[in-house]
């Protein structure tokens, strides 16, 4: 018996990388594979959830994945005002309200990019909605640790659910990493 729809095979939820963090993304290991651009959530994976601000390292990051050769969009289902004030010093586009995991904030983002989907890598902390969406489009996706030990109220649910699919596809050998409980 299919535990998921159709549409959402076990397969769509595995991510083709896991890190602790953006700042362990190995760039020049994304070059070879011919990766040229970023599609990246925001809260709780550039950011905390709460921080308005991006960060002076952060901006030092997106600078140095910019010179890298990378182009790079924003993409969170927050609110176009929390999304703008923290994108603003990036320097890059972005799309708010993106209702991740649908698959029309994804092909905007592609658009924006002007790339190819396999030269395009989605970074983001949630498997339901970065790496479902990500793995939909055929992008190469990337699983961050989350950076706040606490979430919204939606995504603490979505978290309940994500830690018991995380922990089944471990036992099932579809996970070579360890799980964060």
């Amino acid at each position: 018996m299919n535990l998921f729809p159709g549409w959402m095979m076990i397969e769509k939820l595995v991510p083709s990388l896991y890190v602790p963090s953006v700042y362990s993304i190995d760039l020049d290991a994304l070059k070879r594979k011919g990766i040229r651009g970023l599609i990246m959530d925001l809260d709780n994976t550039l950011a905390e959830w709460h921080q308005p601000q991006a960060s002076k390292e952060m901006i030092e990051w997106i600078g140095k994945v910019k010179r890298a050769g990378f182009k790079v969009v924003i993409s969170s289902n927050n609110n176009r005002v929390r999304v703008s004030s923290f994108v603003h010093p990036l320097g890059v586009p972005f799309i708010a309200r993106a209702k991740k995991p649908l698959l029309s904030s994804y092909r905007r983002a592609l658009s924006l990019l002007q790339l190819k989907r396999e030269e395009v890598a989605v970074v983001g902390d949630q498997i339901f909605t970065d790496i479902l969406g990500g793995n939909r489009m055929g992008f190469y996706t990337i699983l961050v640790v989350p950076v706040a030990p606490t979430d919204g109220f939606f995504t603490r649910l979505n978290r309940m659910a994500e830690r018991r699919v995380l922990r089944w596809m471990k036992e099932k050998g579809y996970l070579s990493w360890e799980v964060k409980k």
